[in-house]
């Protein structure tokens, strides 16, 4: 392969993964802990270093999550459900404060301690500090492309170390660059075997490389999300956003052909033709016709330096294509929209995954963002309601001000929080064996009502998603209840 070519594959997948970022509301500490009554101010950590379904009206499905760590299983005996907005009252959710915060928003999750008796120092961990790696990519074909996976990583961090301990050790951040590439990941990863006691957080486009080298020296791993078959593999290694490629969730597809019945039956497909993105959306094209009935009758990719959408807006024409689902980036969902538009092009509905839920997408698109559908496994930045999801904008503005939140960066924000509740159940029994025992061992991990409930046990894609449309100059919440909760089909793609 061409260096040429190389570096052409390396932005197209970079440039998929870069627009995962997400607008939302940016509030001050102070202003969350007013709001949560809490008033107080907010430590600092020495410790860190770098910065490197169902139609409206109906009844949710059965399986919503209550707000708070780890939930029932959804549909499991006794599930109570979820409040509405997944938010919470408690108070240990303000950013910081006078004292020791307490409950499920606190930096422990309101975690019973277990006894330090027997806690012994070993790799990454001193006297009076835990090391943790957070390799992201940060340089390469996108500057910055991951960095609010560390952003979020920090902020946690700081959150913790600001009123906590663990076992007398306060957490320390090692962040590394993968650069977005595999050769460079799996370089960061030796440095984290031997120098970090776990790896949080982390998130990059080629996390494939980094595998084997984690799983060789059992490093604990929880990552923001994994998206290499080969990650999946890997023994010591989680994703706080568990997903796995053929397995399709069909909640928001079955509440899309509710709504939309005629128009699934003739549907396109489409995606950015580089790295993971076409045989996700193969996948997901056979998911929706094997779980929700549609039928695809145009699934194309369209390559990276393409600036003329015209011919495949053409082409679904031709087909009298009635709905469209998008993978890739916001840049180029912007053209073939725009395209779309420029040949009277309008389908019943226009459907995309979470890259678009972006404020730069808003302002690039313009008019022809109205009525776009999204789906997504985390609640709304604009949900001043979830106190878990305005607690990371907080504490993100607080470690970098400016910066722009995301899901990925919140999902990271997810991963430091189960690194922190499971070490200190273990007390003086923490180990990497034992870290990886208890990630293993979480079922139904919400982040606090941040996200819907993960399987970490057995990577899955989760059951429960919600869909969020723009419409009047705003993204909001279209589907019923806090999430929809339906099946997972197998694709037979990607597995």
């Amino acid at each position: 392969m061409s260096t040429r070519t190389r570096l052409r594959r390396t932005a197209g997948v970079a440039l998929v993964l870069v627009a995962l970022t997400a607008c939302g509301s940016q509030l001050d500490p102070a202003t969350v802990a007013k709001a949560s009554g809490q008033d107080g101010t907010t430590g600092t950590s020495s410790g860190t270093t770098g910065d490197a379904g169902l139609p409206a009206g109906d009844t949710p499905a059965a399986g919503d999550v209550p707000v708070g760590g780890e939930a029932p299983a959804p549909g499991a005996a006794g599930d109570p459900g979820a409040p509405t907005g997944g938010g919470s009252s408690d108070p240990g959710a303000a950013a910081g404060g006078g004292g020791k915060s307490k409950g499920k928003g606190s930096p422990t999750g309101g975690t019973k301690a277990a006894s330090c008796e027997g806690f012994k120092n070993q790799t990454g961990i001193t006297d009076s500090t835990i090391a943790l790696a957070n390799v992201s990519d940060i340089s390469g074909p996108v500057p910055g492309i991951f960095e609010s996976a560390q952003q979020a990583t920090r902020a946690y961090v700081e959150y913790f170390n600001s009123q906590n301990t663990i076992c007398g050790r306060k957490l320390s951040l090692v962040n590394l660059d993968s650069r977005a590439d595999a050769g460079a990941d799996q370089q960061a990863y030796v440095k984290a075997c031997s120098e970090a006691f776990a790896a949080v957080g982390s998130m990059s486009a080629f996390d494939s490389g980094g595998a084997a080298t984690a799983d060789s020296c059992g490093l604990p791993d929880i990552r923001s999300t994994i998206v290499n078959p080969e990650r999946q593999s890997c023994k010591s290694c989680f994703g706080a956003y568990s997903i796995r490629t053929n397995l399709i969730p069909d909640a928001a597809s079955k509440w899309l052909a509710q709504k939309f019945p005629d128009a699934v039956k003739n549907a396109a497909v489409l995606y950015i033709n580089a790295g993971a993105a076409p045989v996700n959306s193969k996948s997901m094209a056979a998911g929706y016709e094997k779980g929700a009935g549609w039928k695809v009758t145009y699934l194309q990719g369209i390559d990276v330096a393409e600036f003329n959408f015209a011919p495949y807006v053409q082409q679904m024409k031709d087909k009298g294509v009635r709905a469209v689902a998008y993978q890739g980036p916001y840049q180029n969902t912007v053209k073939l929209q725009q395209a779309m538009a420029q040949q009277g092009f309008k389908p019943d509905f226009f459907l995309q995954d979470p890259t678009i839920y972006d404020k730069r997408y808003v302002q690039q698109a313009g008019a022809a963002a109205e009525g776009t559908y999204v789906y997504a496994a985390n609640d709304l930045f604009e949900n001043t309601k979830n106190a878990e999801v305005q607690l990371y904008l907080s504490w993100l503005q607080q470690v970098k001000p400016g910066a722009i939140p995301n899901y990925y960066g919140l999902y990271a924000w997810s991963a430091a929080r189960l690194f922190v509740e499971k070490a200190i159940s273990l007390g003086g029994k923490l180990s990497r064996e034992s870290l990886v025992g208890a990630f293993r061992a979480t079922t139904a991990w919400t982040g606090n009502g941040a996200h819907t409930a993960m399987n970490l046990s057995t990577p899955s894609s989760p059951p429960c998603l919600k869909v969020i449309q723009y419409t009047g100059g705003r993204w909001q919440q279209v589907s019923p209840g806090d999430y929809m909760c339906g099946g997972v089909v197998d694709s037979g793609v990607g597995g």
